[in-house]
């Protein structure tokens, strides 16, 4: 039996709308550090990371972090670079300064406007 058109069409878009809506339920952002390993994250990208991509990380040395230079970058490939860096470019890696799940963090702030910085608590183990 074949289906009218206009219910196939139905079919479709609820379909559609169903995965959507899976998707969206399955995407979280990753967890916040706590308050005072948040300002040592927050100090570093705008200290160290905006020593070559600018200190208002609007590009240097290196490019862009702004909201709409990440824009069309996967988020998973921006962790690798922090985690990694970039063999045979000035982009070190910072993996023993920062743990995945603080990259994962970093990232997603650089995606959505990184915070400004507060300055290191007074506690800070970067001190």
């Amino acid at each position: 039996m074949k289906l009218p058109p206009l219910v196939a069409h139905v079919a479709v878009f609820i379909g559609a709308a169903l995965v959507s809506a899976f998707a969206a339920a399955s995407d979280t952002r990753p967890p916040a550090p706590d308050p005072d390993r948040y300002r040592e994250l927050v100090h570093v990208v705008r200290q160290d990371c905006g020593s070559c991509h600018g200190l208002t990380l609007k590009g240097g040395l290196g490019p862009a972090l702004t909201v709409e230079a990440l824009a069309d970058k996967p988020a998973e490939g921006l962790v690798a670079t922090i985690m990694g860096g970039r063999p045979g470019t000035p982009m070190p890696p910072f993996r023993g300064i920062v743990t995945e799940a603080e990259a994962e963090w970093i990232v997603d702030q650089l995606m959505r406007g990184f915070p400004p910085d507060a300055g290191l608590p007074a506690t800070s183990s970067l001190n």
